[in-house]
């Protein structure tokens, strides 16, 4: 399919601090006849400090299969669009995935600018050490889903990364402290770029009471990075251990304390999944 003349350009905005937005995404503002945004209200003062005089258009969760169709259209008669979302790189936990694939789709060059990313910003402030990380994204909001997500990523080496909303980082350290256990650190971002930018890194273990010591401390949009498993917790090792120590008739609370000390695996991730083991022998008898 032969490329179009229009562009869609994906462009960061600042998480918090102007002086942050590189003249090249200024550029493509001021040079796009359209500007797709998350939220209009939030990005319209943005686009007036930058002497951005393009039309606006929403593209948000809720509407983005709409808007991307609109956005085509646009793309169609020749105008290009510039796609923000409310802070950082559109389509990173954020709208504007389905927009450039509609885009591509039809026919339309896709030009992304580099720039401001939460995920990027808080790693490399956490001094963590591992070679790779996974980006997560948000948990599920409910506990239960939350638990499973965060089981399903125990035993990878890799850090893992996250964002959460203020009102439920509280719940959402308890829950990854108690799946990964105390030991492995924890770095908590908060207001990243912004005057109370904050950067806390410590063992998961401490985390729930330095966030309730002070109720500042759950404010704002958060980055949590979480150091991967060591490489004895990987592998399947500890899951092994634990039903050949099970299958010695050991109790559940007993097996999981020697499993997490001859392998490493985290002590309550091993203790929840005896539970389960045992449940299910209890059950097929």
């Amino acid at each position: 399919m032969t490329e179009k003349s229009s562009a869609l350009y994906v462009v960061p905005t600042p998480l918090g601090n102007l002086a942050d937005m590189t003249p090249r995404a200024v550029e493509a503002l001021r040079r796009a006849a359209w500007v797709a945004c998350e939220d209009t209200r939030h990005s319209a003062p943005l686009l007036k400090h930058f002497g951005v005089s393009a039309r606006l258009l929403a593209a948000h969760r809720h509407n983005e299969e709409a808007a991307a169709q609109q956005i085509v259209a646009r793309l169609d008669e020749g105008e290009s669009v510039a796609l923000v979302c409310d802070a950082g790189t559109p389509a990173i936990s954020d709208p504007g995935a389905r927009v450039v694939a509609r885009a591509r789709a039809a026919g339309h060059r896709i030009v992304p600018l580099p720039g401001p990313c939460a995920a990027v910003t808080a790693l490399s402030a956490s001094g963590l050490a591992e070679p790779r990380f996974l980006f997560h994204g948000f948990l599920p909001a409910k506990a239960r889903q939350r638990e499973e997500a965060l089981r399903e990523l125990a035993g990878l080496r890799h850090a893992l990364v996250f964002y959460e909303a203020p009102h439920r980082i509280v719940e959402t350290v308890e829950a990854m402290r108690s799946v990964f256990g105390p030991e492995r650190t924890l770095v908590l971002a908060r207001e990243l770029t912004k005057l109370f930018e904050t950067i806390h890194v410590c063992p998961l273990g401490e985390a729930p009471a330095w966030l309730e010591a002070e109720a500042n401390r759950q404010r704002g949009e958060f980055v949590l990075i979480v150091s991967g498993a060591s490489p004895s917790a990987d592998d399947g090792e500890g899951e092994r251990v634990l039903k050949l120590l099970l299958g010695e008739g050991l109790p559940v609370k007993q097996a999981a304390k020697l499993a997490h000390a001859i392998t490493g695996a985290a002590k309550n991730a091993l203790y929840d999944l005896a539970l389960r083991l045992r449940e299910h022998d209890d059950s097929a008898r």
